[in-house]
Protein backbone atom coordinates (compact mmCIF):
# COMPACT_ATOMS: atom_id res chain seq x y z
CA UNK A 1 0.00 0.00 0.00
CA UNK A 2 3.06 2.33 0.57
CA UNK A 3 4.03 1.67 -3.41
CA UNK A 4 0.33 2.57 -4.16
CA UNK A 5 0.42 5.68 -2.17
CA UNK A 6 3.89 6.70 -3.57
CA UNK A 7 2.60 6.02 -7.44
CA UNK A 8 -0.78 7.98 -6.78
CA UNK A 9 0.76 10.68 -5.18
CA UNK A 10 3.38 11.21 -8.39
CA UNK A 11 0.83 10.99 -10.68
CA UNK A 12 -1.19 13.50 -9.42
CA UNK A 13 1.64 15.61 -8.86
CA UNK A 14 1.80 15.48 -13.33
CA UNK A 15 -1.92 16.62 -13.39
CA UNK A 16 -2.53 15.21 -16.97
CA UNK A 17 -5.65 15.73 -18.29
CA UNK A 18 -6.27 12.31 -19.61
CA UNK A 19 -8.55 9.70 -18.43
CA UNK A 20 -8.20 6.51 -18.09
CA UNK A 21 -9.60 3.70 -20.51
CA UNK A 22 -11.68 1.94 -18.96
CA UNK A 23 -10.99 -2.20 -19.62
CA UNK A 24 -14.11 -4.86 -19.70
CA UNK A 25 -12.85 -8.23 -19.28
CA UNK A 26 -14.86 -11.45 -20.41
CA UNK A 27 -15.27 -12.85 -16.93
CA UNK A 28 -16.13 -16.46 -16.25
CA UNK A 29 -19.58 -16.59 -15.39
CA UNK A 30 -20.17 -17.12 -11.40
CA UNK A 31 -21.41 -21.15 -11.93
CA UNK A 32 -18.58 -21.80 -14.48
CA UNK A 33 -15.65 -20.41 -12.44
CA UNK A 34 -14.60 -24.48 -10.79
CA UNK A 35 -15.28 -25.53 -14.00
CA UNK A 36 -12.34 -22.79 -15.95
CA UNK A 37 -9.50 -24.64 -17.47
CA UNK A 38 -6.38 -23.23 -19.15
CA UNK A 39 -6.22 -24.33 -22.51
CA UNK A 40 -4.22 -27.40 -23.30
CA UNK A 41 -2.71 -28.16 -19.65
CA UNK A 42 -4.36 -29.81 -17.00
CA UNK A 43 -3.29 -30.39 -13.47
CA UNK A 44 -0.86 -26.85 -13.40
CA UNK A 45 -3.29 -25.23 -10.76
CA UNK A 46 -5.68 -25.78 -7.60
CA UNK A 47 -7.22 -23.36 -5.50
CA UNK A 48 -4.86 -22.69 -2.38
CA UNK A 49 -7.70 -22.83 0.24
CA UNK A 50 -8.97 -26.06 -0.89
CA UNK A 51 -7.30 -29.30 -1.60
CA UNK A 52 -7.81 -30.58 -5.11
CA UNK A 53 -9.74 -33.17 -5.90
CA UNK A 54 -6.91 -35.23 -7.75
CA UNK A 55 -4.80 -34.74 -4.97
CA UNK A 56 -4.45 -38.50 -4.34
CA UNK A 57 -2.90 -38.89 -8.01
CA UNK A 58 -0.89 -36.29 -7.57
CA UNK A 59 0.85 -37.39 -4.62
CA UNK A 60 0.99 -40.85 -6.18
CA UNK A 61 2.76 -39.38 -9.50
CA UNK A 62 5.15 -37.49 -6.99
CA UNK A 63 6.07 -40.80 -4.87
CA UNK A 64 6.45 -42.48 -8.22
CA UNK A 65 8.69 -39.62 -9.26
CA UNK A 66 11.29 -39.11 -6.29
CA UNK A 67 11.33 -43.19 -5.29
CA UNK A 68 15.10 -43.62 -6.75
CA UNK A 69 16.50 -39.81 -5.38
CA UNK A 70 14.83 -40.83 -1.62
CA UNK A 71 16.84 -44.26 -2.01
CA UNK A 72 19.82 -42.12 -2.56
CA UNK A 73 18.52 -39.62 -0.20
CA UNK A 74 18.47 -42.48 3.02
CA UNK A 75 21.78 -44.21 1.43
CA UNK A 76 24.08 -40.83 2.51
CA UNK A 77 22.06 -39.85 5.31
CA UNK A 78 24.20 -40.89 8.63
CA UNK A 79 20.93 -42.40 9.93
CA UNK A 80 19.53 -43.59 7.14
CA UNK A 81 16.45 -41.24 7.62
CA UNK A 82 15.04 -39.68 4.65
CA UNK A 83 15.68 -35.68 5.79
CA UNK A 84 13.45 -33.66 3.50
CA UNK A 85 13.49 -28.95 3.11
CA UNK A 86 11.16 -27.02 2.17
CA UNK A 87 10.89 -23.38 1.59
CA UNK A 88 8.31 -20.82 1.48
CA UNK A 89 9.34 -17.02 0.39
CA UNK A 90 7.00 -14.29 1.20
CA UNK A 91 6.04 -11.19 0.03
CA UNK A 92 7.29 -8.05 0.21
CA UNK A 93 8.37 -6.07 -2.78
CA UNK A 94 11.85 -4.56 -2.11
CA UNK A 95 12.49 -6.37 0.79
CA UNK A 96 12.60 -9.50 -1.37
CA UNK A 97 16.63 -8.17 -1.27
CA UNK A 98 16.33 -10.43 2.39
CA UNK A 99 15.40 -13.52 1.15
CA UNK A 100 17.53 -12.87 -1.68
CA UNK A 101 20.86 -12.45 0.50
CA UNK A 102 19.75 -14.84 3.02
CA UNK A 103 19.58 -17.57 0.51
CA UNK A 104 23.29 -16.49 -1.28
CA UNK A 105 24.71 -16.55 2.71
CA UNK A 106 23.45 -19.69 3.21
CA UNK A 107 24.95 -21.16 0.13
CA UNK A 108 28.33 -19.47 1.05
CA UNK A 109 28.25 -21.45 4.50
CA UNK A 110 27.78 -24.39 3.10
CA UNK A 111 25.11 -26.71 4.49
CA UNK A 112 21.82 -25.05 2.65
CA UNK A 113 19.73 -28.30 1.51
CA UNK A 114 18.20 -28.95 -1.89
CA UNK A 115 14.41 -27.95 -1.50
CA UNK A 116 12.09 -30.66 -2.17
CA UNK A 117 9.29 -28.11 -2.76
CA UNK A 118 8.99 -24.82 -3.03
CA UNK A 119 6.60 -21.82 -2.67
CA UNK A 120 6.82 -17.96 -3.43
CA UNK A 121 4.29 -15.46 -3.40
CA UNK A 122 4.63 -11.94 -4.74
CA UNK A 123 8.25 -10.99 -4.53
CA UNK A 124 9.27 -14.32 -3.20
CA UNK A 125 7.64 -15.39 -6.94
CA UNK A 126 10.47 -14.12 -8.22
CA UNK A 127 13.00 -15.54 -6.19
CA UNK A 128 11.81 -18.70 -6.22
CA UNK A 129 12.47 -20.45 -9.36
CA UNK A 130 16.55 -20.00 -8.34
CA UNK A 131 15.83 -21.30 -4.67
CA UNK A 132 14.46 -23.93 -6.82
CA UNK A 133 17.40 -24.87 -8.73
CA UNK A 134 19.91 -24.06 -6.02
CA UNK A 135 23.02 -22.49 -5.81
CA UNK A 136 24.07 -22.20 -9.41
CA UNK A 137 21.88 -19.29 -9.49
CA UNK A 138 22.93 -17.48 -6.73
CA UNK A 139 24.33 -14.39 -9.16
CA UNK A 140 20.86 -14.11 -11.07
CA UNK A 141 19.48 -13.74 -7.54
CA UNK A 142 21.75 -11.12 -6.17
CA UNK A 143 21.74 -9.48 -9.40
CA UNK A 144 17.41 -9.26 -9.35
CA UNK A 145 17.94 -7.68 -5.85
CA UNK A 146 20.77 -5.43 -6.15
CA UNK A 147 21.28 -3.78 -9.58
CA UNK A 148 17.61 -2.22 -10.30
CA UNK A 149 15.81 0.64 -9.61
CA UNK A 150 12.14 1.56 -9.67
CA UNK A 151 12.72 2.18 -13.46
CA UNK A 152 13.29 -1.08 -14.10
CA UNK A 153 9.71 -2.51 -12.71
CA UNK A 154 7.58 -0.14 -13.58
CA UNK A 155 6.54 3.26 -15.34
CA UNK A 156 3.90 5.60 -13.46
CA UNK A 157 0.97 6.69 -15.39
CA UNK A 158 -0.87 9.96 -15.16
CA UNK A 159 -3.85 11.36 -13.05
CA UNK A 160 -5.56 9.09 -15.84
CA UNK A 161 -4.59 5.62 -13.86
CA UNK A 162 -5.51 6.59 -10.58
CA UNK A 163 -8.38 7.67 -11.24
CA UNK A 164 -9.76 6.28 -14.47
CA UNK A 165 -7.59 3.46 -15.76
CA UNK A 166 -6.87 -0.27 -13.86
CA UNK A 167 -3.37 0.78 -12.35
CA UNK A 168 -1.04 3.74 -10.68
CA UNK A 169 1.80 2.47 -13.00
CA UNK A 170 2.58 0.32 -16.20
CA UNK A 171 4.07 -2.61 -15.04
CA UNK A 172 5.94 -3.50 -18.48
CA UNK A 173 9.26 -2.84 -17.32
CA UNK A 174 9.27 -5.53 -14.68
CA UNK A 175 7.55 -8.40 -17.63
CA UNK A 176 10.50 -7.17 -19.19
CA UNK A 177 12.56 -8.13 -16.58
CA UNK A 178 11.12 -11.51 -16.04
CA UNK A 179 11.68 -12.48 -19.68
CA UNK A 180 15.26 -11.24 -19.38
CA UNK A 181 15.51 -13.95 -16.49
CA UNK A 182 12.72 -16.76 -17.17
CA UNK A 183 14.41 -18.36 -20.51
CA UNK A 184 13.34 -21.02 -22.47
CA UNK A 185 16.67 -22.90 -20.68
CA UNK A 186 15.20 -21.95 -17.43
CA UNK A 187 12.14 -23.70 -17.77
CA UNK A 188 14.15 -26.75 -19.53
CA UNK A 189 16.07 -27.43 -15.95
CA UNK A 190 12.43 -26.58 -13.87
CA UNK A 191 10.91 -29.91 -15.91
CA UNK A 192 13.66 -31.42 -15.54
CA UNK A 193 13.99 -30.93 -11.53
CA UNK A 194 10.12 -31.58 -11.89
CA UNK A 195 10.35 -34.84 -13.13
CA UNK A 196 12.67 -36.36 -9.99
CA UNK A 197 9.61 -35.46 -7.80
CA UNK A 198 10.36 -31.35 -6.86
CA UNK A 199 8.13 -28.96 -6.67
CA UNK A 200 7.69 -25.54 -7.35
CA UNK A 201 4.77 -24.00 -6.60
CA UNK A 202 3.48 -19.89 -6.97
CA UNK A 203 0.48 -18.14 -5.56
CA UNK A 204 -1.71 -15.51 -7.29
CA UNK A 205 -5.19 -14.22 -6.39
CA UNK A 206 -8.11 -15.09 -8.83
CA UNK A 207 -9.73 -10.96 -8.09
CA UNK A 208 -13.18 -11.49 -9.05
CA UNK A 209 -13.08 -15.18 -7.51
CA UNK A 210 -11.54 -13.40 -4.49
CA UNK A 211 -9.37 -16.67 -3.81
CA UNK A 212 -5.96 -17.46 -3.72
CA UNK A 213 -4.67 -20.04 -6.71
CA UNK A 214 -1.34 -22.61 -6.58
CA UNK A 215 0.10 -22.96 -9.80
CA UNK A 216 2.88 -25.86 -9.96
CA UNK A 217 4.97 -23.82 -12.38
CA UNK A 218 7.21 -27.47 -12.72
CA UNK A 219 3.95 -28.85 -14.50
CA UNK A 220 3.83 -25.60 -17.17
CA UNK A 221 7.28 -26.15 -17.75
CA UNK A 222 7.26 -29.55 -18.28
CA UNK A 223 4.21 -29.23 -20.69
CA UNK A 224 5.77 -29.15 -24.28
CA UNK A 225 3.02 -26.39 -25.14
CA UNK A 226 4.25 -23.74 -27.43
CA UNK A 227 2.86 -21.14 -24.83
CA UNK A 228 4.59 -22.83 -21.70
CA UNK A 229 7.29 -20.04 -21.34
CA UNK A 230 4.59 -17.30 -21.89
CA UNK A 231 2.29 -18.27 -19.20
CA UNK A 232 4.75 -19.04 -16.71
CA UNK A 233 6.70 -15.57 -17.06
CA UNK A 234 2.53 -14.06 -16.71
CA UNK A 235 2.06 -15.82 -13.50
CA UNK A 236 5.14 -14.47 -12.08
CA UNK A 237 4.24 -11.61 -13.17
CA UNK A 238 0.43 -11.68 -11.91
CA UNK A 239 1.93 -12.97 -8.21
CA UNK A 240 3.63 -9.99 -7.85
CA UNK A 241 1.19 -7.72 -9.54
CA UNK A 242 0.05 -5.27 -6.53
CA UNK A 243 -3.96 -4.63 -6.86
CA UNK A 244 -4.19 -0.75 -8.09
CA UNK A 245 -0.47 -0.04 -8.07
CA UNK A 246 -0.16 -2.45 -11.01
CA UNK A 247 -2.42 -3.52 -13.75
CA UNK A 248 -4.24 -6.88 -13.22
CA UNK A 249 -3.17 -10.53 -15.35
CA UNK A 250 -5.57 -11.91 -17.40
CA UNK A 251 -5.08 -15.40 -18.03
CA UNK A 252 -7.23 -17.18 -20.72
CA UNK A 253 -9.68 -19.92 -19.88
CA UNK A 254 -12.28 -21.79 -21.35
CA UNK A 255 -14.92 -23.31 -20.63
CA UNK A 256 -17.20 -26.01 -22.62
CA UNK A 257 -15.28 -24.57 -25.34
CA UNK A 258 -16.28 -20.74 -24.85
CA UNK A 259 -13.30 -18.83 -24.18
CA UNK A 260 -12.93 -16.13 -20.76
CA UNK A 261 -10.21 -13.84 -19.48
CA UNK A 262 -9.58 -14.73 -15.35
CA UNK A 263 -8.02 -11.30 -13.79
CA UNK A 264 -5.07 -12.56 -11.19
CA UNK A 265 -2.70 -9.97 -9.21
CA UNK A 266 -0.77 -10.20 -6.34
CA UNK A 267 -0.54 -13.43 -4.36
CA UNK A 268 0.14 -11.33 -1.34
CA UNK A 269 -3.84 -9.97 -1.71
CA UNK A 270 -4.93 -13.69 -0.31
CA UNK A 271 -1.32 -15.32 1.74
CA UNK A 272 1.94 -13.63 2.47
CA UNK A 273 3.18 -17.08 2.60
CA UNK A 274 2.14 -20.47 2.01
CA UNK A 275 3.02 -23.81 1.76
CA UNK A 276 -0.42 -25.96 1.15
CA UNK A 277 -4.16 -26.05 1.68
CA UNK A 278 -4.88 -26.79 5.04
CA UNK A 279 -7.26 -29.55 4.30
CA UNK A 280 -4.04 -31.36 2.50
CA UNK A 281 -2.42 -33.60 5.10
CA UNK A 282 0.88 -35.32 4.22
CA UNK A 283 0.07 -37.72 6.40
CA UNK A 284 -2.83 -38.86 5.02
CA UNK A 285 -1.69 -39.40 1.73
CA UNK A 286 2.20 -40.16 1.39
CA UNK A 287 3.33 -43.55 1.87
CA UNK A 288 4.41 -45.00 5.02
CA UNK A 289 8.42 -44.71 4.25
CA UNK A 290 8.26 -41.31 3.02
CA UNK A 291 5.71 -40.30 5.77
CA UNK A 292 8.16 -41.35 8.29
CA UNK A 293 10.88 -38.70 6.55
CA UNK A 294 12.12 -35.90 8.43
CA UNK A 295 10.77 -32.74 7.12
CA UNK A 296 11.99 -29.51 7.67
CA UNK A 297 9.72 -25.97 6.67
CA UNK A 298 11.74 -23.07 6.56
CA UNK A 299 9.74 -19.42 6.13
CA UNK A 300 11.56 -16.22 4.65
CA UNK A 301 9.57 -13.48 5.76
CA UNK A 302 10.36 -10.55 3.72
CA UNK A 303 9.11 -8.13 6.02
CA UNK A 304 9.16 -7.20 9.57
CA UNK A 305 7.08 -8.77 11.98
CA UNK A 306 5.83 -5.75 13.63
CA UNK A 307 4.97 -2.26 12.06
CA UNK A 308 6.91 0.30 12.69
CA UNK A 309 5.63 4.01 14.22
CA UNK A 310 5.00 6.17 11.11
CA UNK A 311 3.05 10.31 11.02
CA UNK A 312 -0.14 9.74 9.49
CA UNK A 313 -0.98 12.67 7.75
CA UNK A 314 -4.94 14.24 7.98
CA UNK A 315 -4.90 13.03 4.21
CA UNK A 316 -7.33 9.97 2.40
CA UNK A 317 -3.94 8.23 0.77
CA UNK A 318 -1.96 9.00 3.83
CA UNK A 319 -4.66 7.39 6.33
CA UNK A 320 -5.49 4.54 4.08
CA UNK A 321 -2.14 3.50 3.08
CA UNK A 322 -1.29 3.72 6.69
CA UNK A 323 -4.24 1.33 7.41
CA UNK A 324 -3.92 -1.05 4.76
CA UNK A 325 -0.40 -1.66 5.28
CA UNK A 326 -1.09 -2.20 8.89
CA UNK A 327 -3.62 -4.96 8.19
CA UNK A 328 -0.85 -6.95 5.75
CA UNK A 329 1.47 -7.00 8.71
CA UNK A 330 -1.27 -8.33 10.19
CA UNK A 331 -2.21 -10.43 7.75
CA UNK A 332 1.32 -11.75 7.62
CA UNK A 333 1.43 -12.81 11.58
CA UNK A 334 -2.18 -14.80 10.67
CA UNK A 335 -0.05 -16.70 7.72
CA UNK A 336 2.98 -17.41 10.03
CA UNK A 337 0.14 -18.97 12.33
CA UNK A 338 -1.70 -20.74 9.20
CA UNK A 339 2.02 -22.47 8.49
CA UNK A 340 2.78 -23.32 11.56
CA UNK A 341 0.03 -24.89 12.72
CA UNK A 342 -0.40 -27.38 9.14
CA UNK A 343 3.46 -27.99 10.23
CA UNK A 344 3.04 -29.22 13.49
CA UNK A 345 -0.05 -31.11 12.49
CA UNK A 346 1.76 -33.05 9.58
CA UNK A 347 5.47 -33.45 11.83
CA UNK A 348 7.22 -30.55 10.48
CA UNK A 349 9.78 -28.85 12.16
CA UNK A 350 9.40 -24.89 11.92
CA UNK A 351 11.96 -22.56 11.24
CA UNK A 352 10.82 -18.92 10.39
CA UNK A 353 12.90 -15.72 9.88
CA UNK A 354 12.61 -12.30 9.23
CA UNK A 355 14.19 -8.76 8.86
CA UNK A 356 15.01 -7.63 12.30
CA UNK A 357 13.26 -4.88 14.18
CA UNK A 358 16.47 -2.50 14.19
CA UNK A 359 17.17 -2.64 10.59
CA UNK A 360 16.22 1.08 10.08
CA UNK A 361 16.92 2.39 6.23
CA UNK A 362 15.32 5.21 4.67
CA UNK A 363 13.74 3.86 1.44
CA UNK A 364 13.09 6.81 -1.01
CA UNK A 365 11.38 5.03 -4.24
CA UNK A 366 9.41 1.63 -3.90
CA UNK A 367 12.73 -0.51 -5.25
CA UNK A 368 15.26 1.92 -4.15
CA UNK A 369 18.43 0.34 -5.11
CA UNK A 370 20.50 1.96 -2.34
CA UNK A 371 17.96 0.33 0.43
CA UNK A 372 18.06 -3.25 -1.03
CA UNK A 373 21.82 -3.79 -1.66
CA UNK A 374 22.12 -2.43 2.45
CA UNK A 375 19.46 -5.30 3.21
CA UNK A 376 20.77 -7.78 0.94
CA UNK A 377 24.20 -7.25 2.59
CA UNK A 378 22.69 -7.59 6.46
CA UNK A 379 20.92 -10.68 4.98
CA UNK A 380 24.02 -12.13 3.33
CA UNK A 381 25.77 -11.76 6.54
CA UNK A 382 23.52 -13.70 8.77
CA UNK A 383 23.19 -16.12 6.04
CA UNK A 384 27.03 -16.85 6.18
CA UNK A 385 27.01 -16.96 10.00
CA UNK A 386 24.41 -19.39 10.59
CA UNK A 387 20.69 -18.25 10.20
CA UNK A 388 19.10 -18.10 13.71
CA UNK A 389 15.75 -19.62 12.84
CA UNK A 390 12.72 -18.71 15.07
CA UNK A 391 11.07 -22.33 15.94
CA UNK A 392 7.34 -19.92 16.56
CA UNK A 393 5.61 -17.26 14.98
CA UNK A 394 6.56 -14.44 16.44
CA UNK A 395 4.85 -13.35 19.89
CA UNK A 396 3.41 -16.97 20.08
Amino acid sequence: MRIFHWFAVVAISLSLPACGARVDYISVPEPQVENAKVGGYSRIRFWGDEAPDEISTMIAEKNEQSKSRFQAKRKKSRNGKLNLAFISISGGGANGAFGAGLLNGWTKKGDRPEFEGVTGISTGALSAPYAFLGSAYDNRLKDVYTTISTKDVLVVKGISGVLGGTSAADSTPLYNLISKHVTPSLLVKIAAEHAKGRRLWIGTTNLEAGRPVIWDMGEIASSGRPDSLTLFRKIMLASASIPGAFPPVTIKVNVDGVNYQEIHVDGGTTNQAFIYPGQLSIKTYSKAGIAKAERRIYVIRNGKVRPEWKKVKGQTLSIASRAVDTLLTSQGDSDMYKIFAITKRDGFDFNLTYIPLDFVVPINEPFDKAYMNKLYDLAYTRGVNGIKWQKNPYSF
